[in-house]
């Protein structure tokens, strides 16, 4: 089984610029992570543009799902802003497309300490093996279908509805 990990962007994906103090994108974490978390599943990796999850559009969650649907795969994780993961979790979900889709993010950016990038994206490459076909949200441990999850923004975890 080879596993699909698709790159959108989101907090995960940011990189800190020391010298104006602001957060933005350059190359993508991924390939990093996945040296370092030493998986041994195959993974075949995707780097759409990379894109704070508040300026997703249409389209752009047009993007990630035409490239859920021309994988190959059957199990695919896509890292993703939190802001609104659900939303492009609902585009999926709604196509129905019979993979599993896992999607995940950070609420800390992965080269700044303390993060839970590495964390949420073992969970998800793991879940995405095990769960049947459909659509979840995975992060901070705890699995949700597409259609049952929500951002607590004041707690900075994801629950059910």
């Amino acid at each position: 089984m080879t596993l699909r990990l698709i790159a959108t962007g989101g907090t995960f994906d940011k990189h800190y610029n020391e010298l104006n103090g602001v957060l933005g994108f350059a190359e993508s974490h991924l390939p990093e992570v996945i040296k370092r978390s030493r998986m041994t599943v195959p993974v075949a990796l995707e780097v759409l543009p990379l894109l704070d999850s508040l300026d997703m559009g249409d389209l752009d969650r047009q993007r990630v799902l035409a490239s859920c649907q021309a994988s190959a795969e059957q199990a695919i994780v896509i890292v993703h802003g939190t802001d609104t993961m659900r939303d492009t979790a609902a585009v999926l979900g709604e196509a129905a497309l019979g993979k599993t889709i896992i999607l995940t993010g950070a609420m800390i950016p992965y080269e700044i300490a303390n993060s839970d990038a590495l964390f949420n994206l073992g969970f998800a490459c793991g879940v995405a093996q095990a769960l049947a076909a459909g659509v979840y949200v995975a992060m901070n441990g705890q699995v949700f279908p597409w259609d049952n999850v929500t951002k607590n923004r004041s707690e900075g975890v994801f629950q059910p509805l």
